[in-house]
């Protein structure tokens, strides 16, 4: 039995926003745009990873007005979920999205348990950390 992962949600403030950080600096695809009841969906993925997409929403997409202000709050506060990328290549794809103006958190450094990393955070204040394999 094979099992794999088709998509992680990622919360943001605003979709439009959104989408230059994760389509233009880190180099992610628009895959599906889809409006329903005065919200937005947006799956975005990666040409070397077929089958995995992330999915932008705002807070109170697919969620009752309780529910969509609980999360609104826990995005205000930058305490969501972070999403973790993987790359042949940190040292570039830090410099890519550092130029379009990214919130850096952490440069580039080797970190103890093995992999290369770096840190930024999306529009939306969503910690975005990047790594690449020791």
């Amino acid at each position: 039995m094979n099992i794999s992962l088709q998509y992680c949600h990622v919360t943001v403030h605003d979709v439009d926003e959104a989408i230059p950080f994760y389509r233009d600096a880190l180099g992610l695809a628009v895959r599906n745009d889809v409006a329903g009841g005065g919200h937005r969906w947006v799956t975005l993925g990666s040409d070397s990873q077929p089958g995995a997409e992330i999915v932008l929403s705002d807070p109170h997409a697919g969620r009752s007005e309780q529910d969509g202000n609980a999360m609104q709050e826990l995005l205000a506060k930058g305490v969501l979920p972070m999403t973790i990328f993987t790359t042949d290549d940190v040292d570039a794809l830090f410099e890519r999205v550092r130029a379009t103006g990214a919130e850096v958190l952490q440069e580039p450094i080797d970190q103890p348990w093995g992999p290369r990393d770096c840190a930024f955070r999306d529009p939306s204040g969503n910690m975005v950390r990047i790594n690449q394999a020791a």
